[in-house]
């Protein structure tokens, strides 16, 4: 392609096979800048982008890959490593709690001469032997679920049991959890003096308590952060799936112009057939799929237009009666129809009247690569390509020939099964070299939102496990501060406190840490999904409304997690715990 050749056309997808990888660095190079070398005011640098990366890196602005479906992984390896730690968090807990009870142990193995060191080494070593265990209970767990999670993700995932990367990452992860777990509770049980301990020392002071109130209110910023992202993600996807695209795309069907089909006059002969048989109440052509990216160029120019203004612009080509079959609205002019010749006419959208500031659009000429057109209809924008991002401007001509989709209005009044076999069964019999292909344009619509389902779908189950795990933390927590109390608890029954007065006593606690959780996670869930949002055009706006649920799902989390076991403390009888005072 010389200099002189139209540089303005973003029609076709360029692919180059190299002889190695090796040398992509090097085209990259050579090529680079070449949109800005042969296009004025062009900012796309035009690089090449390996095919094998093209599905998790497959957003790009100005020619350069920003990103894709890697940022969605990114996401949950994140998470899985909060849950994780959140599990060592969990043990930390758990390990300190029990210190009272260790406290002899660790008093005498001084006593009769064990260092410090191997102290610290056992309780290691106790702790790489139960993330071993978690291991393996964990290899188990996946082999279960992997084929609904196959089935989620709509693929075929196995475990490769041959592959010694694999098992490196896996003990060495391992490896890693048991050491973060088991770090704090060694280093603090081992720090014991034998003289106080054996002496009855109350090895759990005010320190390790105002620690694992740390590590409880970190659980639970955490658990809160989640409940919120992940309401909120649901309230964009519902946004997005109940926000009007601009056309009804109930009851219709797109089916491929291929074989026989090709031709003006073949599909005239088609369309009246389909007509005639009452499955379809309105008919067009179109030469992209509805739901699909197509072409596009910066070679529109216009009364007034910036030379220095590089726009780019959707361009479709439409039959008659386009308007009419989709459900979308014609709000200045006319559509295209037989009783005019709009070989020279165009439709144009809201977007591109817009941006090219035209007060009276209909009857403007334009022109498009230095050929005239005439502007006879605006469109209300209607949505083709992603729905999370704004309507690009669109100029719909109306060509003689090159239709590679016939749209369908399925009758409303008939069954739908009985009329899409109609339409195939008169497809079939003008094109019977072929197999009849027909989509339903909303089907296709809801693969658009899939990737956004996926993420709250897994974000509800990241969620659950993170509040689960922070469940059995404080459940393990409220139970040994249940027993720690016992006595307390006891002769105040004794004095004359009720059940409901316990119970009260042992949930404040806990409620003023979950509180202070909310007030830090609140802060930190508003940045991460403003940031979240911010990769759309179309955004819900953040309300009171997740984050009011966060309060009431951490609070009666609390409560019932605490409740259940304090319960049979309360109700214990009193005697059993002062009987030896």
């Amino acid at each position: 392609m010389g200099k002189k050749a139209n540089w303005g056309s973003n029609s076709f997808l360029t692919l180059i096979q190299l002889k190695d990888n090796k040398y992509l660095d090097n085209v990259n190079g050579q090529i680079k800048d070449i949109y800005k070398r042969n296009l004025k005011n062009s900012k796309n640098e035009g690089l090449v982008h390996p095919l094998s990366k093209w599905h998790l890196y497959d957003r790009f602005e100005n020619g350069k890959s920003t990103g894709g479906k890697i940022d969605q992984i990114r996401i949950f390896i994140v998470l899985a490593f909060c849950i994780l730690l959140i599990a060592c968090v969990n043990f930390m807990n758990l390990s300190t709690a029990r210190s009272e009870k260790r406290s002899r142990e660790v008093g005498v193995r001084k006593a009769i001469g064990s260092s410090r060191k191997s102290l610290v080494g056992q309780f290691l070593l106790e702790s790489m032997v139960l993330s071993f265990l978690a291991m393996l209970v964990a290899f188990t767990l996946i082999e279960i679920s992997l084929p609904y999670f196959n089935n989620l993700l709509n693929i075929q995932l196995a475990i490769n049991y041959q592959d010694w990367k694999f098992w490196s990452t896996l003990i060495g992860l391992t490896i890693i959890t048991g050491f973060i777990a088991g770090s704090y509770p060694a280093f603090y049980l081992s720090s014991f003096e034998p003289v106080k301990v054996l002496k009855g020392f109350n090895a759990t002071g005010g320190s390790s308590i105002s620690v694992r109130k740390v590590l409880v209110v970190f659980q639970f910023v955490f658990a809160a952060c989640l409940i919120v992202c992940t309401g909120v993600i649901y309230q964009q996807l519902n946004f997005i799936k109940n926000k009007p695209i601009g056309y009804n795309r109930n009851n219709l069907i797109e089916i491929p112009v291929q074989g026989n089909l090709k031709g003006k006059e073949k599909l005239d002969v088609v369309k009246d057939e389909l007509l005639r048989s009452g499955a379809a109440t309105s008919v067009t052509y179109f030469s992209h799929s509805l739901n699909q990216f197509g072409d596009a160029t910066f070679d529109f120019s216009w009364p007034g237009k910036n030379p220095k203004d590089l726009i780019l612009f959707n361009y479709r080509g439409a039959g008659y009666d386009f308007t009419k079959t989709i459900g979308a609205k014609i709000i200045a002019g006319r559509e295209f129809s037989s009783g005019f010749v709009d070989t020279v006419n165009v439709l144009v959208n809201e977007t591109a009247v817009k941006i090219m500031g035209l007060k009276q659009p209909i009857g403007t000429v334009i022109k498009w690569d230095d050929t005239p057109i005439t502007i006879v209809g605006v469109m209300k924008d209607f949505i083709m390509e992603s729905p999370y991002q704004k309507v690009n401007p669109l100029v719909i001509y109306n060509p003689t020939s090159n239709y590679n989709y016939i749209i369908a209005r399925l009758n409303p009044d008939q069954n739908l099964s009985n009329s899409v076999a109609t339409i195939d069964k008169i497809i079939k019999k003008f094109n019977p070299d072929f197999p009849v292909d027909h989509r339903f344009v909303n089907d296709d619509f809801e693969l658009k939102l899939q990737n956004e389902k996926l993420l709250g779908t897994l974000s509800n189950w990241f969620g659950g496990f993170a509040v689960f795990i922070s469940c059995l933390g404080l459940l393990g927590l409220a139970l040994f501060m249940a027993e720690q109390r016992k006595k307390e608890i006891s002769i105040r029954k004794v004095l004359g406190a009720s059940t409901a007065n316990i119970l009260t006593l042992l949930n404040k606690d806990f409620i003023k840490l979950v509180a202070i959780a909310n007030l830090i996670a609140f802060p930190l869930a508003f940045i991460i999904i403003n940031h979240w949002l911010s990769a759309y055009s179309f955004r819900v706006a953040i309300s009171i409304l997740p984050f009011a649920i966060a309060v009431i799902l951490s609070f009666l989390i609390a409560v019932l997690t605490v409740s259940i076991q304090s319960i049979k403390v309360a109700k214990s009888n009193p005697v059993d715990a002062l009987k030896y005072e």
